[in-house]
């Protein structure tokens, strides 16, 4: 019999959390998605969808989805398992590790997809807990551990992040950022170009800084050109104009802040005049956008992975949260506000040292960040004989061979790994050289509230909650994340969270939910999982949420309740000048002269394409409206280069050089290129639409290694660095080419 169902829930892919409407069709195991929607009644996000929130289905129902766990024979193919098998086998092999080589030697990497949901992570978590590993890498090396590296050092809590008042601010300066393709990072903001065309409409001053006029710029107010990487001079040049304007409030910043001395000692040297040599922007514009900052009644500087992403992302998103302080701008209406979760989880944070490990790598002596190393280190860890050597490793809710740097070394060091264990939907890229590929839910087949940020922090514009049960059931053998590992643990000999009670009694859960289920995959009860933290949060169930489909609203965010309450250093001041930024921005001087020196070089920036997103929705024919990604180049700089429209060019660092079809863009900053990310999957063996792609991976470009990471928070540099373009050397396989290796140019693949 067949069943039609509206199912109101919300989208997992990013951070705008869109609520939607989703018919299904059949019955029990056999049910299906046939449409979405936006659900126009949401409490928050006004009826508005991405085009791939709307088609997100289509991706999930691919033939290439996993179904039955993967297990890699001696001959590099892959052969179905059993569940028991893999877990046994995982768990005998990781018992084995930990024996011999210490727990340090098994090693996780937790994707962005991880952080979508909540239950996923913190079950990985207490995974490495279980072995009594510190050897955890993120995602976050890759796009934004300064935020969270400096955020510390200021807040004294990682996940105490300020966000644009965009209900009253009435100037807004956008450093990096492209809200109208990416959406607002550590910001739940849906219809983002509404949103932006309403603080125009207003009256507010709106200014994007960025090396392209982006989407976002073309929407609604001005735009102002950057040379790529020089971002800490428009920074440096802002403070040196608030301090020489007398723009600073003395008494809040008396009252709450301490470090301010050191500031005019900083920002001294760096004058207008003087780093317009570099980032290209006119001293008297900068001294505009300061004066336009200054006389607003409620202002904000925001940036994203533009800075993040640039070679000292530490010390501009630092400079900036100094200048939003000082000028009286923070905790205040219309400029940043800090956001309350359903429970106080800096302050809980804090007090049991939850992401605040202060350990150290083996290889760079480089701090953790959010508990996890860098990521541009991992290969080393791997590579490097000797005490706490990475020998195994568990990817979970992320593709590491495409998304960080210096690709092509990476899938040496992973080809080194002793055990290597994926759990993923498809098998991309890193799962293609796993020893064990575990099959994962999707985000429509599992119970879910909102993640981290609007639940625990209240990063949401317009803060709300909601809750959703599974939309359609698992297919095959597929299997939460958080069941896998509590499955793995006890494979393993150890304990989840490192507690036999919290073991006994989950495993436990599962087997009663289980036995009432008989026709799915055991599993834990998810549910309850989640009644438990919303009652133990205050907030009346799971049940009792379900019963608001649109969501829930919450109170409006309010100005001053942060600074005096909820600055967690130990004095509760903000450190204005904490000593490792002070050590960071002697760094300053060398990178403005490598700047000066490099002035007439290309240099290569990151873009983000609306149908795609990061590295995983290309096995889609609609996500992928073109075969390959596309080098954009200038008008001027592709006829100085010899390049036209649709030509192939090389573009070479010391680490690669990728060949990659040419577009001329005139919303380029002369003397700048681009080459979207998330492409090159011809070494998938589970994409049928991705590896048929002729695209590049643009992060085979970027260095890994600790000698080329940002030492405040162990990012690499992976946007706005120096790249030759020349034309292409040679013909273009597309059935085996995603890079050339740097020592042979004739085309051996690289990564």
């Amino acid at each position: 019999m067949t069943t039609d169902q509206t199912h109101h829930t919300f989208c997992r892919i990013c951070e705008a959390l869109c609520g939607l409407e989703v018919s299904t069709e059949g019955h029990g195991a056999d049910r299906r998605i046939t449409k979405i929607r936006p659900d126009p009644q949401h409490v928050a996000t006004d009826g508005f969808s991405c085009v791939k929130g709307l088609k997100q289905y289509k991706l999930y129902d691919s033939p290439d989805r996993l179904l039955y766990p993967l297990a890699r024979g001696p001959n590099g193919d892959y052969a179905r398992a059993s569940w028991d098998q893999a877990t046994t086998g995982i768990g005998a092999k990781l018992a084995q590790l930990r024996r011999d080589h210490g727990p340090d030697s098994i090693a996780m990497y937790v994707g962005t997809a991880a952080g979508f949901g909540v239950l996923h992570p913190a079950f990985a978590s207490g995974f490495m807990t279980a072995i009594g590993s510190g050897s955890l890498y993120a995602s976050a090396t890759q796009d934004c551990a300064n935020k969270f590296a400096v955020a510390r050092h200021i807040y004294g809590f990682p996940f105490t992040q300020p966000f644009p008042d965009l209900e009253h601010t009435r100037c807004l300066i956008v450093v990096g950022a492209n809200p109208a393709v990416s959406k607002w990072s550590f910001l739940q903001v849906s219809n983002p170009v509404k949103r932006l065309r309403e603080l125009e409409a207003r009256g507010t001053k709106l200014v994007f800084v960025d090396p392209r006029k982006t989407e976002s710029a073309k929407a609604a107010g001005e735009h102002v050109f950057i040379r790529p990487n020089t971002d800490p001079f428009f920074y440096l040049s802002f403070l040196h104009e608030v301090l020489a304007r007398g723009g600073v409030a003395r008494e809040r910043v008396a009252a709450h802040m301490r470090g301010f001395e050191a500031l005019d000692a900083l920002a001294a040297p760096w004058a207008p005049e003087r780093t317009a040599a570099v980032t290209k922007i006119p001293a008297a514009k900068l001294r505009e956008l300061v004066a336009a900052y200054l006389q607003a009644d409620g202002a904000a500087l925001y940036s994203s992975t533009g800075v993040n992403m640039g070679s000292h992302g530490s010390i501009g998103f630092w400079l900036q949260e100094v200048i939003n302080a000082i000028t009286g701008n923070l905790d205040r209406r219309g400029g940043t506000l800090v956001g309350r979760g359903i429970v106080d989880f800096p302050k809980f944070g804090v007090k049991h040292g939850v992401l605040m490990r202060d350990d150290r790598s083996r290889i760079g002596n480089i701090g953790a960040v959010n508990d996890a190393f860098p990521g541009g280190v991992l290969a080393d860890e791997i590579l490097t004989p000797g005490p706490k050597q990475v020998r195994a490793l568990v990817v979970t809710g992320g593709n590491p061979l495409l998304t960080m740097a210096n690709a092509g070394r990476l899938r040496e060091a992973f080809e080194q790994l002793e055990l290597l264990v994926c759990l993923d939907i498809f098998q991309g890229e890193t799962a293609s050289l796993a020893h064990w590929v575990l099959p994962c839910t999707s985000p429509m087949q599992r119970p879910d509230l909102p993640f981290i940020f609007p639940l625990l922090l209240g990063m949401q514009s317009k803060p709300y909650l909601q809750a959703t049960r599974e939309v359609i059931p698992p297919q095959g053998e597929q299997r939460d994340e958080a069941t896998i590992y509590l499955d793995l643990c006890r494979a393993a000999g150890v304990n989840l969270f490192g507690s036999r009670v919290a073991q006994r009694m989950l495993e436990l859960g599962k087997w009663r939910w289980s036995s009432k289920h008989p026709d799915r995959q055991p599993a834990l009860p998810q549910e309850l999982l989640l009644d438990v933290l919303l009652r133990v949060s205050g907030q009346g169930g799971f049940a009792k949420l379900l019963a608001h489909p649109h969501g829930r609203a919450r109170e409006p965010h309010v100005a001053d309740d942060f600074l005096g309450q909820r600055v967690l250093t130990p004095d509760g001041k903000l450190d204005l000048c904490p000593g490792p930024m002070l050590a960071a921005a002697q760094q300053l001087e060398d990178h403005f002269e490598r700047e000066r020196r490099d002035a007439h070089r290309l240099k290569l920036i990151t873009k983000r394409q609306i149908s795609t997103h990061n590295s995983w929705t290309h096995n889609l024919q609609d996500f992928v409206p073109t075969d390959s990604n596309h080098l954009y180049v200038h008008p001027q700089d592709a006829a100085r280069l010899g390049l036209s429209e649709g030509d192939y060019a090389d573009v070479r660092t010391q680490t690669a050089v990728v060949r990659v079809p040419v577009r001329l863009l005139a919303d380029l900053m002369p003397g700048a290129v681009a080459l979207p990310h998330g492409w090159g999957h011809q070494h998938a063996r589970g994409l049928s639409v991705a590896s048929a792609t002729r695209g590049v991976n643009v992060n085979l470009l970027a260095a890994d290694g600790a000698e080329q990471l940002e030492q405040v928070s162990g990012m690499a540099h992976l946007t706005g660095f120096v790249v030759d373009v020349t034309p292409a050397a040679g013909p273009f396989d597309p059935t085996r080419w995603s890079g050339i290796g740097v020592d042979d140019p004739a085309g051996a693949v690289a990564g």
